[in-house]
């Protein structure tokens, strides 16, 4: 099959690549960048684990090209963390609020969660679970994933901290 160059910031670096016409946008990241924070979960865009920011947009990259990403900022979680390595709020928030269990949702959930916080910087409860709701995980009640969402808003924001979770 003949393949397509593509070029694309990823995590905020020019990335150029070969692709076939058919490679998904999570095989592109895990298999030819190396980035395996997004994660393959269901591969029908049920479960939110491959969830990227393309363009300021949350998307499911097991139902996008690579090619469709051709010119786009794509961001991952890899690229959420400062680049000295400081931890991103919701990152801090999720340790800290106990937001994880297995953490195979994980990744996909924080980047979700970055877009959702930079749409709407002072969510509600109700805004942060309908926020998310596209993100599966198995192994929590999301109660605690919430906590941390809250945690990092209000982080950005300058308020308060909540104590952390139980």
């Amino acid at each position: 099959m003949p393949k397509t160059q593509i070029a694309m910031k990823v995590n905020g670096k020019p990335v150029e690549a070969l692709v076939e016409p058919r490679t998904l946008l999570i095989h592109f990241l895990r298999e030819q960048l190396s980035l395996t924070g997004p994660h393959i979960g269901c591969d029908t865009s049920h479960c939110g684990a491959c969830t990227v920011d393309v363009d300021g947009r949350s998307v499911k990259s097991c139902t996008v090209f690579a090619v469709q990403a051709e010119g786009a900022e794509v961001l991952t979680i890899e690229g959420i963390a400062a680049a000295d390595g400081a931890l991103h709020a919701l990152q801090e928030g999720f340790r800290e609020m106990h937001g994880l269990q297995c953490g195979f949702c994980t990744p996909g959930m924080i980047t979700r969660a970055y877009r959702l916080l930079q749409e709407n910087p002072d969510p509600t409860e109700a805004d942060i679970r309908f926020g998310i709701a596209g993100n599966l995980c198995r192994c929590t009640g999301y109660q605690n994933i919430v906590k941390a969402i809250q945690f990092a808003a209000a982080k950005l924001a300058g308020r308060p901290l909540q104590e952390a979770a139980e």
